[in-house]
């Protein structure tokens, strides 16, 4: 599922609908105004683009990218707009106390940073680029298969979700005891799961080089350390299996090669058939 597809129309509403989790994408230009207001659950917030402050008990908060809040209920906030013209991206999650309370009837762990917040009114927890990039694909794996219908799909959600939490409190653990996001031990992982969110991009070494601030001689020698492959055939695989899947689901083949990251027929045509053993029309007829 494209990004594009997880955009969530913006609403002003503060309840919920759901009895345990709710999650959105927005990407808008600021306009709606959200007065002060507070929840009975808790919402993490994640910044990934805007020119804005949130103000938490009255206190402005200005917000980087990367930046995650995590209002407990009964705290008052609202957003504060700083011009209306900078795009306007962040995920919004919201998640019940009760459920809150399962997960730390199941482990304590889960409630590490609930707790922390709500005793140290530390409502903002900034992250690097990997810890960045590790939380955002979470989310948008997350938002994916909520908005999805597979097989097993609510199942799936539970563990996407309780995941997701037990990853931030060992960020934020990790980073309070012992200075360390851990992020930089999963670097590749970081990396493939960009990847995947960005079939449809550049993604040379060099781009990628960039985009985390990383060597891209070391990108690629830790990389085929931990999948033995290069990047360039990794990327290629990943585009091939997303192509055979829009194409087994329908979507035209003149369509689909240029939507994954191949800008010649021909050289997807020949990539195709070496992975598959059928070209990629070959491989249409027999799914219809």
């Amino acid at each position: 599922m494209k990004k594009q597809e997880l955009i969530t129309p913006f609403s002003t509403r503060q309840y919920m609908f759901s009895k345990d989790f709710e999650i959105y994408y927005y990407s808008n230009s600021p306009g709606l105004p959200v007065s002060e207001h507070s929840h009975d659950y808790y919402e993490f917030y994640f910044f990934i683009e805007g020119n804005i402050n949130i103000k938490v008990e009255g206190n402005a908060i200005n917000l980087h990218p990367g930046d995650l809040l995590i209002i407990p209920p009964g705290v008052k906030h609202c957003p504060e707009y700083l011009d209306s013209t900078t795009p306007y991206r962040r995920f919004v999650l919201w998640i019940s106390a009760d459920y809150c309370n399962r997960l730390m009837q199941a482990s304590t762990d889960y409630g590490y940073l609930l707790q922390l917040v709500t005793t140290t009114h530390e409502y903002r927890f900034s992250n690097d680029v990997l810890a960045f990039n590790e939380i955002q694909s979470m989310l948008f794996n997350v938002t994916a298969e909520v908005k999805g219908n597979r097989f097993g799909k609510d199942a799936k959600v539970s563990l996407m979700l309780n995941d997701l939490v037990l990853t931030l409190n060992r960020m934020i653990y990790e980073r309070k005891t012992i200075g360390t996001s851990g992020s930089k031990e999963r670097l590749s992982n970081i990396i493939s799961d960009y990847i995947m969110l960005h079939l449809d991009e550049d993604l040379s070494l060099e781009r990628l080089e960039k985009e985390f601030f990383v060597s891209k001689y070391h990108i690629e020698h830790v990389f085929k350390d931990d999948f033995g492959i290069s990047m360039h055939k990794f990327i290629q695989m990943k585009r091939l299996y997303a192509c055979k899947d829009a194409i087994g689901s329908g979507k035209p083949i003149q369509e689909t090669f240029p939507l994954y990251g191949f800008n010649d027929y021909s050289v997807f045509f020949r990539a195709f058939k070496k992975e598959f053993g059928l070209s990629p029309k070959e491989y249409q007829m027999i799914q219809r």
